[in-house]
């Protein structure tokens, strides 16, 4: 059985430094930091991950490339008597993750749209590069969309902020386990240091 072009797009990208992505990368991440934090693009970068997350060409729906700083949060050193490794200025890491506060600055941009999903396109020393689906759930081809009406809902508003998209139900800690979503429990962290 042969194999469709999303497949050979999607084996590509699941190692990018192995692949021909690597130098694609290259090219665009230099026009990519002269651009701003938010940028509307006119089609995805990765057409089989946003087709596998509900992207579709079609009015309505938008895409916007946001750009995040990476690291942790960093604090001032003050001058006290007391060595840096005491003052809690390293390990600050932040509540979120790096893409679910690159959806909620691109749901800010774009205020009559939702966050559908988002996901990774590029990364550097200093930045990482998310490409984010926003819908119009008020635009009559999306009213009429089976698989996308329920966006024009009012109770989906503010998605990327409430933690309802997949990277934030995934920072909140919520897996799959048994037939619904449930929280992990007792926690993340406390499942993480079982094994020691």
């Amino acid at each position: 059985m042969s194999k469709s072009m999303y497949s050979y797009v999607r084996d590509a990208w699941k190692r990018p430094d192995k692949s021909e992505v690597k130098d694609l990368l290259w090219h665009r991440m230099q026009d990519w930091r002269r651009e701003g934090s938010i940028v509307r693009i006119n089609r995805p970068t990765r057409i089989d991950r946003a087709r596998t997350l509900g992207y579709r060409a079609k009015q309505g729906i938008i895409v916007v490339r946001v750009k995040v700083r990476r690291g942790g949060r960093r604090v001032p050193r003050y001058i006290r008597g007391r060595r840096t490794n005491r003052m809690g200025m390293r390990r600050r890491t932040a509540g979120k993750s790096i893409q679910r506060i690159a959806e909620e600055r691109a749901s800010v941009r774009y205020v009559n749209m939702e966050v559908l999903n988002s996901y990774w396109v590029g990364q550097d020393g200093r930045a990482k590069w998310y490409e984010v689906i926003l819908v119009d759930g008020h635009h009559p081809a999306i009213k009429n969309d089976p698989h996308l009406s329920w966006m024009a809902d009012s109770v989906h508003r503010g998605r990327a902020e409430r933690g309802k998209t997949s990277a934030g139900v995934k920072g909140r800690g919520m897996g799959k386990r048994g037939k619904g979503t449930e929280k992990t429990r007792p926690s993340i962290r406390s499942n993480e240091n079982k094994g020691k």
